[in-house]
């Protein structure tokens, strides 16, 4: 009995101790943000306008495929990815799955003002510009217009890695997908992404595990909530878009996650069995010796 009253009023301190200095030690490490926003409500980009698919081919044939390709509208990349690079600071996006991957709301805005739309404007100061010009010119309806066309070039299914692909692997590399076949190497080499982000993006390999996968949905909607003027633009995904990315950093960085959570129900019933029977075989000893 008298180890029994001992480990309660350890389990009573231990408990207090730790329930008063979590919670906060949490709020200082990882301090509260709004809830990610997937209607990007902040911009209003296609300001009510329904555009038309045939129009809008149109417009992205004679103002985007210059800088950018869609290689299953028969429009190829102009130049190869290093020399893009070099271009541009960054390899600019295939348009393919444009659609599919980012909302229209936000696509609207991004061709309007992209750095405006990205949350990058402190990036591009004192006459610097962002890679891609504003198209501010144009009409509501033709914006309007170019959603509508690469929405309808959209594939209607991609893979989670295709999605990763697309949204990230232009600036981020994820060395470990190598081990699942083809090279998960940056598209834009290092010297160049280090001269347009300021440093070199990191490899997303073990961010699942480092960052866990809230933390990443709160980022990947919003840098700028946790890193206040980092040079990450918001990419505008798409809630269902950013669910696959980060389904795919947990394919490849955490691939043992539901075998490693299945162990825990098991081994917490050998401990609780095990402790049984210690505490019997205590008491059979401790009987002998009184």
């Amino acid at each position: 009995m008298r180890e029994i009253k001992i480990f309660i009023v350890v389990a009573f301190f231990t408990g207090a101790l730790y329930f008063g200095v979590e919670p906060y030690a949490h709020t200082q490490l990882h301090p509260h943000v709004e809830a990610p926003d997937y209607t990007f409500s902040d911009v209003d980009g296609l300001k009510g306008k329904t555009g038309n698919a045939t129009a809008g081919a149109d417009l992205v044939a004679s103002n985007c495929t210059a800088c950018h390709s869609i290689e299953s509208a028969g429009f190829p990349a102009l130049m190869d990815d290093a020399s893009n690079a070099a271009a541009y600071g960054v390899v600019p996006p295939d348009l393919a799955s444009a659609g599919k991957l980012y909302d229209a709301n936000y696509i609207a805005a991004f061709v309007r003002d992209p750095a405006s739309a990205a949350l990058t404007s402190h990036k591009f100061q004192d006459g610097a510009t962002h890679p891609m010009p504003s198209y501010n010119w144009m009409q509501d309806q033709e914006i309007a217009d170019i959603v509508a066309y690469l929405q309808s070039i959209a594939p209607k299914e991609m893979s989670n890695k295709e999605v990763f692909v697309e949204a990230c692997q232009r600036c981020h590399s994820i060395k470990y997908g190598d081990f699942y076949g083809g090279s998960m190497a940056a598209k834009t080499p290092d010297s160049d992404i280090k001269r347009y982000m300021g440093k070199i993006p990191p490899d997303l390999s073990q961010f699942i595990r480092s960052r866990g996968e809230h933390y990443l949905h709160e980022f990947i909607n919003n840098p700028q909530k946790h890193l206040e003027g980092t040079a990450m633009p918001r990419v505008g995904l798409t809630l269902e878009s950013e669910k696959q990315v980060v389904e795919y950093l947990t394919e490849v960085g955490d691939s043992k996650k539901a075998q490693r959570e299945s162990l825990g129900g098991p081994f917490l019933g050998y401990l609780v069995i095990f402790a049984i029977f210690a505490w019997l075989w205590k008491i059979k000893i401790w009987r002998q010796v009184h």
